[in-house]
C-alpha cells in the first residue's frame, strides 16, 4: 500500500493528550495546531473516529487560522464560525469525514446561507444543501465558511466588486486562480483542510495548480448538481481541492453519485477512489503534449515546459510507455468559447438585479446574447458528441494523457478583474489554455504539483483520462506523489 502524503506530528498529539488527562486532545499548542491543520481531511477524521480530537477542537483550529491569515489573502466571504462550533457538539464522528471542518465555494447551496456567485445583487438564504454539500455533511463534515469566486464564477483569476481581490498564499502578490480561488487560498494556507471547487474550463485544476494543489474535475454527471441543472450547459461539474492525492480521492469517495433529476450520468463505479490511490497502476501507454489548441495565442513558459518534461521522463522511469503525441482538437476551443459565453448569458439573466453586474461581466453576456443566438447554441450542443468521440480517439490507443496544467506561473492577483471582455478572454487563454477542451469533451483531469519555480510559485501537470476513469488518475497521480512527494511543502502565509 501507499503511504499518504500527509502526517501529523505525532509528539504533539501525546502531548495534547497528556494535557488533558484523557483520550481526547485539548489545549492544541502552536507546532502541533500548526502541524494538524496541515494534516489534512483523512488523518483528522482518523484522530476524530479514534477520540484523540474533538470536531470542536479542530473548529476552533481553523477558525484561529482563519483570523489570523484571511486578512492578507481574502479567501472567505463568510465564516461560519458560531454555527460550525455548534455543528461540532453533534456531528457523527463515524465518518469518514468525521468533524473534518471544510470550506464551500460560494456556488454552492449551503442551508440557511446565500450563495452569491460573486455578484453584489440580492440572494436569498438556500432552503436547503445542495446534494453535494449533503453527501459530505453525511460524512462527518462540518461547513465553516464560504469562500470567494470572481463574479459569476467566470474567470481564471479570483477578484470581484463585491468580495476583493484573493491572493494567493505562496505569493500574495499572484491570483490563486479561479474561480475556485478562495477554496484553493483556504486550503493551501490550512484554513481548511479541504474545499469544494466546481470547474467549467479549469476551475477547480487551475486554482490546484497556482497554488500547489490536487484538483480532480471529475466526468461529466459523476458528482450531482442538484438542486441546480448541469452548470454551463454540462461544461461545468462540482470537486474538491486538497493537499494531497489521497484526501482528493476520499473526497470524490464522499461527493459522488448522481440522482435521478440529474441529466447527465458518468459511468457506474462502484469501487474506492481512495483504495485506487494508494495502488500504483500497471505499466501505461501515455501521451504527452505541450500544443495549445489552436484558436489560441501564447506561449508555454520555460518553467512549465521544464515540468513538463521533467514529469515526462519520470513517468518513463516508473516504467510507463511514454509517447509525444497531441490530440485532434480542431476547433474545439473555439466550441468551448461560445458555449461559455452564451452560458454566461443565460447565466445572467437569473441575477435578481443585473444592473449591479461588473462592466465585464455585461459585455460578457452580451457577447453570448448576439454572437450565440439559440439556434447557434444548440446546433453546438448537438455537435459536442462528435468533437468528443474525434478527441477521444487519443484514447483508444493511450491510457491517459498528460500535458501542462498552465502555460505559466500564477498570474498578478488582479487578473484581468476591470478589463474589457476581450482583453480579459485573451489573458484567461493565455494562462490557461490545456484545461477548457476537457469541460467540452466531460472527460475527467486532475492537476498535480509538478515542484516549485525560480519564481517561487507552484508548477504542476494535467493528466486526462477517458470518461469515467477517475480510478486511474487517481492510481497514477499517487505513484508520482510517492516519486516526488509534495505534501512537506508550505506555502510563504501560511
Amino acid at each position: 500500500m501507499r503511504a499518504s502524503g500527509a502526517r501529523m506530528n505525532e509528539d504533539a498529539g501525546v502531548r495534547g493528550a497528556d494535557e488533558r488527562g484523557g483520550g481526547e486532545m485539548s489545549g492544541l499548542g502552536t507546532t502541533g495546531g500548526h502541524d494538524l491543520a496541515f494534516a489534512g481531511p483523512g488523518a483528522l477524521a482518523a484522530l476524530v473516529r479514534d477520540g484523540q480530537v474533538h470536531p470542536r477542537e479542530l473548529v476552533e483550529l481553523f477558525l484561529r487560522r482563519i483570523d489570523a491569515l484571511d486578512g492578507r489573502l481574502n479567501a472567505f466571504r463568510a465564516v461560519l464560525g458560531e454555527r460550525a462550533l455548534a455543528e461540532a457538539e453533534r456531528v457523527d464522528r463515524s465518518g469518514s469525514l468525521a468533524g473534518v471542518p471544510i470550506a464551500v465555494k460560494d456556488d454552492l447551496p449551503l442551508a440557511g446561507e446565500r450563495a452569491t456567485h460573486g455578484t453584489r445583487a440580492p440572494v436569498s438564504p438556500a432552503p436547503a444543501d445542495a446534494e453535494a454539500v449533503r453527501r459530505l455533511r453525511a460524512a462527518g463534515a462540518i461547513p465553516i465558511g464560504i469562500t470567494n469566486v470572481p463574479e459569476l464564477t467566470i474567470f481564471p483569476w479570483t477578484a470581484s466588486a463585491a468580495n476583493g481581490v484573493t491572493r494567493n498564499p505562496w505569493n500574495p502578490q499572484r491570483t490563486p486562480g479561479g474561480s475556485s480561488g478562495g477554496s484553493a487560498a483556504a486550503v493551501a494556507s490550512a484554513m481548511a483542510p479541504a474545499a469544494t471547487g466546481s470547474d467549467g474550463g479549469g476551475s477547480i485544476r487551475i486554482p490546484a495548480a497556482a497554488c500547489g494543489l490536487v484538483g480532480m474535475k471529475p466526468s461529466r454527471g459523476r458528482v450531482s448538481s442538484a438542486p441546480a441543472a448541469a452548470g454551463w450547459f454540462g461544461l461545468s461539474v462540482h470537486g474538491a481541492l486538497a493537499r494531497t492525492v489521497a484526501d482528493s480521492a476520499l473526497l470524490l469517495d464522499v461527493m459522488h453519485g448522481a440522482l435521478p433529476v440529474d441529466t447527465d450520468r458518468a459511468p457506474p463505479f462502484t469501487g474506492s477512489y481512495a483504495r485506487a490511490a494508494a495502488e500504483p497502476p500497471r505499466r501505461l501507454r501515455i501521451a504527452v503534449s505541450r500544443r495549445l489548441p489552436p484558436g489560441l495565442i501564447g506561449r508555454l513558459s520555460a518553467s512549465q515546459r521544464g515540468a513538463w518534461e521533467r514529469t515526462s521522463s519520470l513517468l518513463s522511469s516508473l516504467g510507463h510507455h511514454v509517447v509525444e503525441r497531441d490530440p485532434d482538437y480542431g476547433l474545439a476551443q473555439l466550441e468551448f468559447l461560445q458555449l461559455w459565453l452564451r452560458a454566461i448569458h443565460e447565466e445572467s439573466r437569473a441575477v435578481s438585479e443585473p444592473v449591479l453586474l461588473e462592466p465585464t461581466t455585461r459585455q460578457m453576456a452580451a457577447a453570448g446574447r448576439w454572437l450565440v443566438p439559440p439556434s447557434r447554441r444548440n446546433a453546438l450542443l448537438a455537435r459536442r458528441s462528435r468533437t468528443a468521440d474525434r478527441i477521444g480517439a487519443l484514447w483508444e490507443e493511450f491510457d491517459v494523457l498528460m500535458t501542462p496544467a498552465l502555460a505559466r506561473t500564477a498570474i498578478a492577483a488582479e487578473g484581468g478583474f476591470g478589463r474589457p471582455a476581450p482583453m480579459a478572454i485573451d489573458l484567461a487563454g493565455r494562462f490557461t489554455p490545456f484545461t477548457p477542451i476537457f469541460n467540452l469533451t466531460g472527460q475527467p483531469a486532475i492537476s498535480v504539483p509538478a515542484g516549485i519555480g525560480p519564481d517561487g510559485l507552484p508548477l504542476a501537470v494535467q493528466i486526462v483520462g477517458r470518461l469515467g476513469a477517475e480510478d486511474l488518475l487517481f492510481s497514477l497521480a499517487g505513484e508520482l506523489e510517492s516519486a516526488a512527494p509534495w505534501a512537506q511543502l508550505r506555502p510563504a502565509v501560511a
